[in-house]
């Protein structure tokens, strides 16, 4: 089981072949965590795949606040940049839910990507795409109206799940702070947004009813 959850599901270890997936996963030490524990801090060098439910990123701003930078989900992966020489000392990481961990030492990944060098090409393309998701975060806060950073959260959703109903893959908390805003406003904007016709909600499951009302906001 545990092969399956922390080697097959993540993209980056798809073009290798069964034995060294199990190699691979032989270096993966399972861990199981519950809502709210701390998964890692500044100062950790590992590699963190997430076989099972979802991890939040976040740093602490100077005044100590919590600022929210991305929630890994299952398949995905965090502290591919320590494992390169770069010091984590501000990250950490938090589940959001009941999630299981595998972790992979610097000193055994670096070994697999000595065996495995066209990994490492891979590893670059996703770092970009972490790059852009968080310029994108950067255009929500740079966006004036509450309102139209949701909106366009939303229609990101949308387009990433390939589905009009989408699921929000974080608590009504953490994206308030990814949006820039407070709980209670972020709770008024949906309720705005169901108001105008645009969406449907029930939680954090979300329907999508006017794509184009939507896009116009």
């Amino acid at each position: 089981m545990s092969e399956h959850l922390c080697v097959s599901l993540v993209p980056l270890f798809h073009q290798l072949d069964h034995e060294d997936l199990k190699k691979i996963n032989a270096c993966a030490k399972v861990s199981h965590f519950e809502k709210g524990d701390v998964i890692f801090q500044p100062g950790d060098e590992q590699l963190y795949i997430v076989a099972d439910g979802n991890m939040k990123i976040y740093q602490l701003s100077s005044n100590g606040k919590e600022q929210l930078l991305r929630v890994v989900e299952p398949g995905s992966y965090e502290g591919e940049s320590q494992l390169f020489g770069v010091e984590n000392d501000a990250r950490f990481g938090e589940a959001l839910n009941k999630t299981t961990i595998c972790s992979i030492s610097k000193q055994d990944f670096n070994e697999i990507l000595v065996d495995h060098p066209q990994l490492s090409m891979k590893l670059l393309e996703y770092n970009m795409q972490k790059v852009l998701q968080l310029e994108q975060q950067t255009q929500f806060l740079s966006m004036e109206k509450v309102e139209e950073r949701l909106a366009s959260y939303l229609i990101d959703l949308m387009i990433a799940e390939e589905s009009n109903k989408v699921v929000i893959p974080m608590s009504m908390k953490d994206l308030a702070t990814f949006l820039g805003t407070t709980p209670e406003t972020l709770s008024r904007k949906l309720k705005y947004l169901e108001q105008l016709g645009c969406i449907e909600r029930k939680g954090r499951n979300i329907s999508i009813v006017d794509v184009e009302a939507l896009e116009n906001i």
